[in-house]
C-alpha cells in the first residue's frame, strides 16, 4: 500500500536539547546514517480516488524512520509515543506564546520549515506593513491597499489577513499616516502555506506537541474571526484548488446516484459554479463570489441561494477528506468515520479537525429570474407607509420561499429617512413572468400606499450567469461595526400578532440606528434530502434568517466599544431572542458574545457534538471562539474586547 518517493523530504536528526526553546541548542548531526524520508505516497482506499496532494502523507512508517528526538516533534498522538513527555512539558493552563520560555525556538522553526518542504513555514508580516515606517514600508503599495482595503480579494489572497477586523484588535489596518504603530495583534505569528496533506498532519502534530494555538484559514470570511489569534499557528488552505468531475457518482451508504463533484478546501464560490455551469450543471454554495465553499462555510451549515429548493450547503456533502486532531489523515463518509461526517455537516469549522476536500452533489443548471428595487422615505413616502409595505413584505414569507425564493434584501438604518433595498429577489427556475406574478400583490400594495420604485427584473437561462450579474462582491467588514443574527422560527408567522411583534422588533433596531439584512429562505428537512447531519434544527423551521448591526466611532474607547456591544447583545438581540424563544442563530454570520451560544449556534446537536469534541479532540487541539468545546477556554485581551488578540488560556 504504501511506497516511499524517490524524492521524500528529508531530515538530518536533532539531539534532544534543542527540541525545547530556552535550552541550550546542540548542532545538528548531519551524518548520512541521519537522513531518513518522512513522507509516503498512499494509495486511495475509498470510492474517489485521493487528489494528488492527498497521496502524500506523514505515516507512522514514514517517522519511524526519523531520528527519535525529531520524530518527536511530528508524532502522532498516541498515548505511548515520546511526545507525551514533550506535551506533559508544555501543557500548562494557557497556550505557548511567544516570549514564552518554551516557544519553540528559531531553529525548531527552521527545522519544521524543512520538513514542510517548499518554504511552506511563512512568517506572518501583516498585510497593511506597507503602510508604516519600518522594514516594508512602501508608500506606492500603501496608496493601493489604502483605496482598496475593503476589497475581499486582497485580504483572501493573503495567508493571514482577517475579513473581520474588529476580532483581530485592529493593530494594524491600511492607513495613510505612516507614524502609527503595526503589531501582530490577532493576526497568527506563522502560518503553512498547506500545498500537500502530509504538512497540515506535520502542522497538527507540532502544534499539538508544542501545546500551541492553532487555527485554520481558508479566505477568512468568518464574521466572528476565527481563522486568527495571538501567538497561533494557522494552516491555509486556500491553495488547496483542485475539481474532479464525477458524471455518475454511486457509493455504500447513500441512495444518491448522479453527478457530483469533488472539491478541494479552496475552491471558491465563483470557481466551483462556473465548473459545474460548463457541465449544464449546478451546486449548492454561497450567495459572495469569494467564499470559500468547503471550508468552513459548508462545515457550519452554508446558505445559499438554492437553499429554499435544495436544503443547506451541508446537505449536499456525500464524502470528505479530514486530517483529524491526532494527525491522521481519514475519509470521512456514510460508511467511515460516520460519526466525524456527521460533525463536519453543520457543527462548524476549525473544530473537529482540518478538512482538505469535499464530494458534492450537483443538478440540472436552471433559469433564473432577479428582481432588484427601492424605497425610501421622502417626497411622496411618509415614514407611516414605509413601514406599512415593509410589514406586508413579511405576509408572503411562507408562500414565497414554498416556491424556492431567496430574497436579500436590507433596510439601511436612518431614523426619519430608511430605505429598503432588494438585492436581488432570486427566483430559481421561474420565468419573467413567474416572477412578476409573485411580486405583484404586494407590488400592488406598495402602490396603494403611495410608495414608488422601479424594478429591474431580468431572466437568466443560467443560474450561474444570473448569480455572476446580480450578487456583488462583498466587502470586508468596517472596523467599528459588530453583527448579530435571528432565525425567525415559523411558529413567529401564525398569527397576526406574533408576526406584528416580530416586525415591530425589527422596526425598533432600524429606526435605533441599527442596519437590517435578510433573507427569505426555508432550507427544511424535505429540501436537504432529510440529511441527518449536526447543521442547527433551527435551519428547519424558519422562513427568515434575519441580522442585525450596531456601529461606533472610530476611535472609541475600549469602554464606549463595550457598553455599545453590550447594549446590543443584552438589548437589541436580547429583543429579538425574546420574540423568538428556542430558535437560533447562524453561527457564521453571528454575534460572538450572543449568550447561551450553544443552544443558539447548534440547538439540540450540541450535547451530542460536545461528546464528539471530547472524544476525538481529547487535548483541544482546535478552538475557535463560539466553537463547540470553546466554553474550556478563554482569549485574554488587554482591553478587555472580545477579539482573537490575547493569550488563549484554560477556564
Amino acid at each position: 500500500m504504501f511506497r516511499h518517493l524517490a524524492t521524500s523530504i528529508l531530515i538530518v536528526g536533532l539531539s534532544f536539547s534543542s527540541l525545547v526553546a530556552g535550552a541550550a541548542v546542540s548542532s545538528p548531526r548531519s551524518t548520512a546514517d541521519d537522513v531518513a524520508p518522512v513522507v509516503t505516497e498512499v494509495e486511495t482506499t475509498g470510492d474517489v480516488s485521493y487528489f494528488g496532494f492527498e497521496t502524500l502523507q506523514l505515516t507512522d512508517e514514514g517517522l519511524s524512520q526519523l531520528d527519535k528526538n525529531t520524530s518527536a516533534l511530528f508524532q502522532f498522538d498516541n498515548d505511548d509515543e515520546a511526545t507525551d513527555g514533550l506535551e506533559r512539558r508544555g501543557s500548562g493552563s494557557c497556550r505557548v506564546f511567544p516570549g514564552d520560555s518554551l516557544w519553540p525556538s528559531d531553529f525548531i522553526w527552521n527545522v519544521f520549515n524543512l520538513v514542510l518542504g517548499n518554504n511552506a513555514l511563512i512568517k506572518t508580516v501583516p498585510l497593511a506593513s506597507p503602510c508604516y515606517n519600518g522594514p516594508y514600508y512602501n508608500a506606492a503599495k500603501c496608496a493601493v491597499l489604502y483605496a482598496n482595503w475593503t476589497n475581499s480579494i486582497i485580504h483572501m489572497n493573503d495567508p493571514t489577513s482577517m475579513m473581520s477586523p474588529v476580532y483581530q484588535g485592529l493593530t494594524c489596518e491600511a492607513t495613510l499616516d505612516s507614524t502609527k504603530t503595526c503589531t501582530l495583534g490577532a493576526f497568527p505569528y506563522y502560518a503553512v502555506n498547506a500545498t500537500q496533506v502530509y504538512q497540515i498532519q506535520l502542522a497538527i502534530n507540532f502544534a499539538r506537541v508544542s501545546n500551541m494555538r492553532l487555527v485554520v484559514k481558508n479566505t477568512g470570511h468568518d464574521f466572528s474571526g476565527k481563522s486568527g489569534g495571538a501567538g497561533a499557528l494557522s494552516i491555509w488552505t486556500h491553495n488547496l484548488k483542485d475539481i474532479k468531475y464525477i458524471p455518475k457518482y454511486a457509493a455504500a451508504g447513500t441512495t444518491y446516484s448522479g453527478p457530483a463533484f469533488k472539491a478541494g478546501a479552496g475552491v471558491q464560490a465563483f470557481e466551483i459554479y462556473e465548473e459545474a455551469y460548463k457541465r449544464g450543471l449546478v451546486v449548492v454554495g454561497g450567495e459572495g463570489i469569494t467564499v470559500g465553499v468547503m471550508g468552513g462555510y459548508v462545515q457550519g451549515g452554508g446558505h445559499s441561494p438554492l437553499s429554499s429548493i435544495y436544503g443547506m450547503a451541508s446537505d449536499q456533502v456525500l464524502s470528505m477528506e479530514v486530517v483529524t486532531p491526532d494527525g491522521r489523515f481519514v475519509t470521512a463518509d456514510f460508511v467511515q468515520n460516520t460519526e466525524l461526517f456527521w460533525a463536519l455537516r453543520g457543527g462548524g469549522g476549525s473544530t473537529f479537525g482540518v478538512v482538505t476536500s469535499v464530494t458534492i452533489k450537483a443538478y440540472p443548471d436552471l433559469p433564473v429570474t432577479a428582481s432588484t428595487f427601492s424605497f425610501t422615505v421622502g417626497g411622496n413616502i411618509t415614514a407611516e407607509n414605509f413601514w406599512k409595505g415593509v410589514r406586508l413584505y413579511l405576509d408572503y414569507f411562507p408562500s414565497l420561499s414554498a416556491q424556492g425564493i431567496y430574497a436579500y434584501w436590507f433596510i439601511l438604518s436612518g431614523v426619519t429617512n430608511p430605505t429598503f433595498l432588494m438585492q436581488p429577489f432570486w427566483a430559481p427556475g421561474k420565468t419573467l413572468e413567474e416572477t412578476n406574478a409573485l411580486l405583484a400583490p404586494w407590488f400592488a400594495q406598495l402602490k396603494a400606499l403611495n410608495i414608488t420604485f422601479t424594478p429591474k427584473t431580468i431572466h437568466y437561462d443560467s443560474h450561474y450567469t444570473g448569480w455572476k450579474a446580480s450578487f456583488p462582491q462583498e466587502a470586508v467588514s468596517k472596523t467599528h461595526v459588530c453583527t448579530g443574527s435571528r432565525l425567525w422560527p415559523k411558529k413567529n408567522w401564525d398569527t397576526a400578532k406574533s408576526l406584528d411583534d416580530t416586525f415591530n422588533a425589527v422596526k425598533t433596531s432600524s429606526t435605533s440606528g441599527l442596519t437590517i439584512i435578510g433573507f427569505i429562505i426555508d432550507p427544511n428537512l424535505s429540501n436537504g434530502g432529510n440529511a441527518d447531519s449536526a447543521v442547527n434544527p433551527a435551519w428547519r423551521n424558519t422562513y427568515a434568517h434575519i441580522l442585525q448591526s450596531v456601529n461606533w466611532a472610530d476611535g472609541a474607547s475600549a469602554e464606549v466599544q463595550l457598553a455599545t456591544r453590550q447594549n446590543f447583545t443584552f438589548g437589541h438581540m436580547q429583543r429579538w431572542r425574546d420574540l423568538s424563544p428556542g430558535a437560533g442563530s447562524y453561527l457564521g454570520e453571528s454575534d460572538i458574545l450572543e449568550p447561551n451560544f450553544q443552544q443558539s449556534f447548534y440547538g439540540s446537536a450540541y450535547d451530542r457534538l460536545l461528546a464528539l469534541k471530547r472524544k476525538l479532540d481529547p487535548k483541544d487541539v482546535f478552538f475557535a471562539q463560539t466553537a463547540v468545546g470553546s466554553e474550556n477556554w478563554k482569549v485574554v485581551t488587554a482591553n478587555g474586547l472580545p477579539s482573537g488578540n490575547g493569550k488563549l488560556c484554560r477556564v
